[in-house]
């Protein structure tokens, strides 16, 4: 996730600002461990804050309720600087069907998505006896859990794996599509139990990938997101020692994309690529040439040391912010704009400096942005300066 900035402890930036346009406004505090702010997409304007231990805590009308959404810590193995409850979507069909997607790792520390259903008797309240354990995956080690989950524009959920931790991927699970370890998976939870694979998944038919794979090639897809207006797919990639990534992928992409890790690392090769020849046990006429995605804006660890993936803003109460990628440093506390260059490059721009140490992004159902500091239990928002 952003183990070298959560636990070395790495310099933060100077507060001050970078652009006199953009500022951040407390929103609440008094969290514990925030890792994700988001919506419920109920007009309620109701936000729900992910702590790490397993609760979620709901702000509604500026004020923290003294009853939390729901307490998982009974299910969920946090000990770990990269465990616990790590990410939580909304069903798109929500205010009908009540239904939750959360994803956490256990006591074991292996992963795991949990659909949920809200109770009949209190809009803010999730039932527990509901829980569905949908999908589980081993983890070798503590890190590189990835955790994110959204819903795309399709109506699939995503879920974001890491390539299952330690350091320089040991296993090689970055380039192999046989483990969902170190991808993005596409499933359909809109089945009655556990979930279907969509019909247009790239490996669907492909017996040497699991079908559950949109893209692969990644490290620790810590977090990602969805442009609200355009449907394009946003990652933000955790580098190894050198170089942190952002992975872009349009909205009419097929998927299938593969970012590269581990034989590179951003646009810089990590180690060297494997021979031609595939495995024994795989023909040599299905194994398709490699051909890897790059990064549409990386930085060195001058600047940083673990992203953390933002969101295309597209509220109102920032119009400098229109349409720009939002993300950020755990370690540097920088927040950086990226944007379309007019010459084919995308710019990538300092937009604030400040000593958060950011552990998320998220938007409300107006599409305002709002970030989580890990360790001062706060939630800000976007705001004009």
């Amino acid at each position: 996730m952003w183990s070298r900035g959560w636990i070395a402890g790495a310099a933060l930036a100077m507060a001050g600002a970078a652009n006199a346009g953009v500022g951040l406004e407390p929103v609440a505090s008094g969290f514990k461990l925030p890792l994700y702010v988001t919506h419920a997409g109920d007009g309620s304007g109701r936000i729900f804050v992910v702590e790490k231990a397993g609760v979620v805590r709901i702000v509604s009308a500026g004020a923290v309720r003294p009853t939390p959404f729901v307490d998982l810590r009974a299910i969920v193995g946090s000990t770990g600087g990269e465990q616990g409850l790590l990410g939580m979507a909304f069903h798109p069909d929500y205010p009908h069907n009540g239904a939750v997607f959360v994803s956490y790792t256990d006591k074991n520390g292996d992963s795991a998505i949990a659909r949920y259903r809200v109770r009949g008797d209190d809009p803010n309240a999730l039932d527990v006896s509901s829980a569905q354990v949908i999908l589980t995956l081993d983890q070798p080690y503590s890190n590189h859990n990835g955790g994110g989950i959204a819903f795309g524009p399709d109506g699939y959920l995503y879920v974001g794996f890491g390539d299952g931790g330690s350091g320089g991927d040991p296993h090689g699970n970055g380039q192999n599509t046989l483990t969902l370890l170190g991808d993005l998976l596409r499933i359909d939870v809109n089945v009655p139990t556990g979930y279907a694979i969509p019909l247009t998944n790239p490996h669907r038919a492909n017996p040497f990938a699991k079908p559950e794979i949109w893209a692969s090639g990644l490290r620790n897809p810590w977090r990602f997101s969805f442009d609200r207006e355009t449907g394009d797919l946003w990652i933000g990639d955790v580098g190894q020692y050198s170089w942190e990534e952002i992975d872009f992928q349009p909205a009419a992409s097929p998927g299938g994309e593969n970012y590269g890790w581990d034989f590179f690392e951003g646009d810089h090769p990590y180690q060297l690529m494997p021979p031609e020849t595939p495995p024994d046990t795989v023909p040599p006429e299905t194994v398709p040439p490699l051909r890897f995605v790059f990064p549409v804006a990386e930085y060195d660890h001058s600047e940083g040391c673990s992203v953390i993936g933002g969101y295309v803003y597209r509220g109102a109460a920032v119009p400098s912010l229109s349409g720009a990628y939002v993300f950020s440093d755990v370690c540097s506390g920088t927040m950086w704009t990226l944007r379309p260059g007019t010459a084919g490059p995308w710019t990538r721009s300092e937009v604030l400096q400040t000593k958060i140490r950011t552990s998320s992004f998220g938007e409300d159902e107006a599409g305002e942005l709002y970030v989580t500091d890990f360790y001062a239990g706060t939630v800000s928002r976007f705001v004009e300066r």
